[in-house]
């Protein structure tokens, strides 16, 4: 009867062995944030090749121009390295809004007054209108409404300025791939949560939070390994780098992050920012905002993954 008992608990012990080894390998591979706390010119270069990425045909860098007179957007003097090694042109769209970026002329003097044009070609995606890309598996858009350059490029790379932002609560990889890459009518769009090409609606929150995440579904859908997001983290204020007159940050510079996946990446850089000393605005501004929402219908809506393993190029 022992001998029994005996064969019965190494029985019981090897079928929990191999149904932990099962469900171990049947749990998908966490997507690799890559991280460096050297915000230099150097430093950016050296993430970006950590990302071990091979872009096919013309390259698009996407960032913003910033909002005169006084925003945070990443210096020309940070990036000329990158855009030299990517051989990039640098994109962008123009606002839905009233300022310096609203008309095109306007927006090409506001690229060169930045500095822009001076390290690299420079070309405004919606000068001649939109172009639709179509958009799966969301519930807010069908459509992405994109500048009509877009499809003149072959890669993308997403170079965002980590924020806060006065709408999204945070501004990072999601927020420039989508909003950032629409043309006015499609940041339209976007901000009614579906409901209008031509009126805005403030009030819909978690539906413009839910569009914004399904536009940048639609632009990885469309170009699939064709497109690579970072995300700077300095000069953190509560302000986005639409806001020509931004807080100062109460957060210290924190690094670079890098990844082949957007919901990954600014995952990382909230996790960062809620460990961080002078976080207690910018966390308050998320949480009003319901910030984190976008995360999680990007996760729902297969863009990508909140779940991740942060590797330190530095280490």
């Amino acid at each position: 009867m022992k001998k029994v008992l005996s064969l019965l608990l190494v029985l019981l012990l090897i079928l929990g062995v191999l149904g932990a080894v099962r469900a171990y390998a049947d749990e998908p591979e966490k997507p690799v944030v890559y991280f460096t706390d050297d915000i230099s010119p150097e430093g950016l270069v050296k993430i970006y090749e950590a990302l071990n990425w091979k872009p096919v045909g013309p390259v698009a860098v996407k960032l913003s121009t910033g909002e005169p007179p006084a925003s945070n957007y990443l210096r020309p003097e940070l990036i000329v390295d990158l855009m030299k090694k990517v051989d990039g042109t640098i994109v962008e769209c123009n606002t839905a809004y009233s300022g310096g970026r609203a008309a095109t002329a306007e927006h090409y003097q506001v690229a060169e007054d930045h500095g822009f044009t001076s390290i690299a070609d420079f070309q405004i995606l919606d000068e001649y209108g939109s172009v639709e890309i179509p958009v799966t598996g969301g519930t807010r858009i069908q459509g992405d409404l994109v500048g009509a350059h877009f499809k003149d490029y072959g890669s993308y790379l997403v170079l965002s300025h980590f924020k806060g932002h006065a709408m999204a609560g945070y501004g990072g990889a999601i927020k420039n791939a989508s909003i950032g890459l629409a043309s006015a009518m499609g940041k339209v769009r976007i901000h009614s949560g579906g409901t209008s090409d031509t009126h805005w609606h403030d009030e819909l929150q978690l539906e413009f939070l839910e569009a914004m995440a399904e536009a940048t579904k639609g632009v990885c859908d469309y170009l699939g390994d064709q497109v690579v997001f970072i995300n700077v983290m300095n000069r953190i204020s509560i302000d986005c780098d639409c806001d020509g007159n931004p807080e100062e940050p109460d957060i210290h510079d924190i690094g670079i992050l890098a990844s082949t996946d957007p919901v990954a990446l600014d995952q990382a850089c909230l996790d960062l920012v809620s460990k961080a000393e002078g976080n207690e605005k910018l966390m308050w501004r998320i949480d009003d905002r319901q910030g984190l929402h976008t995360l999680e219908h990007a996760e729902e809506i297969g863009l990508g993954s909140r779940s991740y393993t942060l590797v330190d190029i530095n280490k």
